[in-house]
């Protein structure tokens, strides 16, 4: 009940993300227009984040996620008989909209269920979770494909997804009180109002306090932590994006980019687990800064070789740095939020966390477009690779000041 909700509604979505562009296609849209409307899903999550913290702490999580679910079918269906292509965007938006809801009720759960103990362990196994979905997603999108030769039918298994998520989130048991919130002298504690000094002491009030003064108390934590998890959020993002673009532009065939690109893929699901385990044996820096500096230093070293000879080969032995760079950093992001978060009421605190870390996500790759456009796509890949290396620094200096110290 706590991952199977997430991992089908992953499922579901990893199978219609990379037909999105090819549907929109048929609808009209020019090569521009059709990525235009695939970044309609990642703008769809980055403005679902604030509302669903408002929704989750004020209904709870098992109903924002039935709502989600019931809103998030109706737009599957709307993307099977869009008539036109701004309704299909628009489509598009709520599925990122309500995927908010669904990674925010879980993220919500786990802080304040989840011991100090092994929480970065429960929560990598969260984002887990997400890549199983987003790596055996586009696998069942060719089988249906190959069986049926039409687009649409992912859409429809994205719809019977769904179907299956509302059900076992309205008819099964409900962890938020199958399992109880841990005992006050349990949790780790955070600031009631952020001072700017190291997360010690106890929550004085429960007092709900909305989304936007959230926001403003907590404002020196996340406009410091929280910037550095938007650069490694920006530095993921890049990672799918210039993989993909720096095979082309060496020459490699679709099907030899594919692969190197699955395989720096499966390096980075196979690591999600580890990850929680380094956090919480010796601490979140100790997978944070790792992660950072292997992808900014990957990016970089990947800059300096596209005239090589062995261009191909720096780009796949690269490439499988990168994937293990992030995957190193799974669940890191969720944990952090889930720190520093206050844990009497952590859904508004979260939303505006994961807005971002989304919205870091979501600019990275008008960063690259926009230095490939006036430069060259090394200079671009090498300007990724110093965000990471700034971020590393962040996480050096804010993660010891905010976050507390993990006690094997």
């Amino acid at each position: 009940m706590i991952y199977g909700p997430t991992v089908l509604f992953a499922l579901g979505e990893g199978a219609v993300i990379p037909l999105i562009p090819v549907i929109a296609a048929q609808l009209g849209a020019d090569l521009a227009t059709a990525a235009l409307v695939a970044s309609a899903l990642v703008v769809g999550q980055l403005c679902g984040n604030i509302p669903a913290g408002w929704a989750v702490a004020r209904i709870g999580e098992r109903l924002t996620m039935a709502i989600a679910g019931g809103l998030s079918l109706g737009a599957v269906v709307a993307l099977a008989f869009a008539p036109s292509l701004g309704v299909f965007a628009i489509a598009v938006f709520l599925i990122g909209f309500c995927a908010a809801a669904f990674g925010l009720a879980r993220h919500s759960f786990m802080t304040t269920r989840v011991p100090l103990a092994f929480r970065a362990r429960a929560l990598s196994l969260l984002g887990g979770t997400f890549r199983l979905g987003m790596f055996i997603g586009p696998f069942v999108a060719a089988g249906l494909l190959a069986l049926g030769g039409d687009e649409h039918a992912t859409i429809w298994f994205f719809a019977g997804c769904l179907v299956a998520t509302i059900l076992l989130v309205l008819l099964g048991p409900d962890p938020e009180t199958a399992v109880a919130s841990p005992p006050r002298s349990a949790v780790d504690t955070t600031l009631s109002e952020d001072t700017g000094e190291p997360v010690s002491g106890s929550i004085p009030t429960t007092e709900r306090i909305g989304v936007f003064r959230t926001m403003w108390q907590y404002r020196r934590v996340l406009s410091r932590l929280g910037l550095a998890a938007a650069s490694l959020s920006a530095v993921r993002s890049a990672r799918q994006v210039v993989l993909p673009l720096w095979g082309v532009s060496i020459g490699l065939d679709a099907q030899t980019i594919a692969l190197v690109v699955g395989i720096s893929g499966a390096l980075d699901f196979a690591l999600f687990y580890a990850s929680g385990q380094v956090m919480d044996r010796f601490g979140r820096l100790w997978a944070a800064l790792p992660a950072m500096l292997l992808m900014g230093l990957g990016f970089i070293a990947l800059s300096f070789t596209h005239e090589s000879d062995q261009s191909a080969l720096w780009f796949a032995m690269f490439a499988a740095v990168l994937g293990v760079g992030n995957g190193l950093s799974s669940g890191i992001l969720l944990t952090l939020g889930a720190d520093i978060a206050p844990k009497s009421d952590p859904a508004p605190f979260l939303g505006s966390w994961r807005t971002l870390t989304d919205a870091g996500g979501a600019i990275s790759p008008l960063i690259v477009s926009g230095i490939a456009a006036v430069s060259t796509l090394s200079v671009a890949t090498g300007a990724v690779g110093l965000i990471g290396l700034v971020g590393a620094a962040a996480f050096v200096r804010w993660v010891p000041r905010f976050v507390p110290r993990v006690r094997p």
